[in-house]
């Protein structure tokens, strides 16, 4: 593959992930702010500071406490913290599900798009294949199979039954281990 088709490649792929950046609301924009400077290493080390203020301030001698031991404002505050820090995070999290939604959308529907093509190639090899006087080749089972359509339908649901008959199973063995432990 040419250096410069895969750059045309890359380059689409930047294009869309910078769209998609640029479409957040101002609120998204605030929580991935959020979420990423909770999530580096600054955050941790102004907590580190705060807290170890904090402490001298409540511990050291000859100084007004307004947070003795046990330190329950600063629970307090640290909880309420926490579950701010913890909604930021999985605002962001929301947001980039649905992204990486979208991605899987767009990847089913380029690799249905190369099933169906690769499909139509092997069945115009297949007939190459026979009118140059390579019969033997063009009914090889596999690769008369394979130049057949697929039904997706058919593979989902093949899939879907195995998953179910796998989960059935695990049931059966699950019940079989609970009898033996019983007994």
């Amino acid at each position: 593959m040419a250096l410069t088709h895969i750059q045309e490649h890359v380059d689409l792929i930047a294009k869309h992930e910078q769209e998609f950046l640029a479409q957040r609301t101002r609120a998204e924009r605030m929580t991935d702010a959020v979420a990423g400077f909770v999530g580096s290493v600054p955050f941790v080390v102004a907590h580190l500071c705060v807290f170890a203020v904090w402490l001298a301030l409540n511990l050291w001698p000859g100084i007004h406490h307004y947070d003795p031991k046990p330190f329950n404002l600063l629970a307090c505050i640290v909880g309420m913290e926490a579950i701010l820090v913890a909604s930021f995070i999985l605002m962001r999290q929301s947001r980039l599900g649905r992204r990486s939604d979208e991605r899987d959308h767009l990847m089913l529907q380029i690799l249905l798009l190369t099933e169906k093509e690769v499909t139509t190639v092997l069945d115009v090899n297949r007939q190459i294949a026979r009118q140059v006087g390579l019969e033997k080749l063009a009914n090889n089972p596999d690769v008369k199979e394979m130049s057949q359509h697929t039904s997706i339908e058919d593979v989902a649901q093949t899939i879907k039954d195995t998953i179910t008959e796998e989960k059935a199973v695990k049931l059966k063995e699950s019940d079989a281990e609970e009898l033996f432990q019983r007994d």
